[in-house]
């Protein structure tokens, strides 16, 4: 087997990233004039930012907005967003094993290493602006051993990629959907996933 690399999703996988999303979309409508009901927007989060703005804006001016939105994000974002429970350990289980951490989002990835940069977060590779089974491009171009994801596009992201998708409950996507997409391990979120890990790469070995 070549040499473990585990990837990650970004928002509400290994981050919980709502508060400063949702603060950067009020920025947005403080700065547009057009409302955005933060809340609605941050419990959604996982397609790519021009789709959300998308329900909010008319066609003609989603790209303006992503735009102003992502111009904003560094100011009110990042601060705001921590670790989810068990995020470090989990990248700290991979290194442990001399594996290595990549991190696949759908996040600009200039945007996702500020976050990863803030909180400190020991990731090897980082490939952002993908989207379902676009981040099978990365995955398989990195040598993923598997995919950790809390959205049922990452677990698409992972069969495109032919490795086992690991789905964590901690985002839109319950248990139950994310079995359904596919997800061979479901875990409650990633305190689990260090104990869990031997038999995760197991299931690797069998792909």
């Amino acid at each position: 087997m070549a040499a473990l690399m585990v990837g990650f999703d970004l928002d509400m996988t290994l981050i919980d990233s709502r508060p400063g999303i949702a603060a950067c979309f009020r920025a947005l409508t403080a700065k547009t004039g057009v409302p955005v009901d933060a809340e609605l927007a941050v419990s959604r989060l996982g397609p790519p930012l021009r789709t959300e703005v998308g329900y909010w804006f008319p066609p003609e001016q989603v790209e303006e907005a992503v735009t102003i939105f992502r111009e904003l994000y560094p100011a009110y974002a990042v601060t705001p967003s921590v670790p989810l429970p068990g995020a470090r350990e989990a990248v700290d289980a991979v290194h442990a094993r001399g594996g290595r951490v990549m991190v696949v989002t759908s996040k600009l990835g200039r945007l996702a290493r500020l976050h990863l940069d803030h909180l400190g977060l020991a990731v090897d590779e980082l490939a952002g602006d993908l989207f379902a089974e676009e981040k099978a491009t990365a995955l398989r171009a990195h040598g993923a051993t598997l995919y950790v994801g809390d959205h049922v596009a990452d677990m698409v992201a992972a069969e495109a990629a032919g490795v086992p998708g690991i789905g964590v409950a901690t985002g839109p996507c319950d248990r139950n959907e994310l079995r359904d997409a596919g997800a061979q391990v479901v875990l409650d979120d990633l305190t689990g996933f260090p104990a869990a890990l031997d038999r995760i790469i197991g299931l690797a070995l069998k792909q």
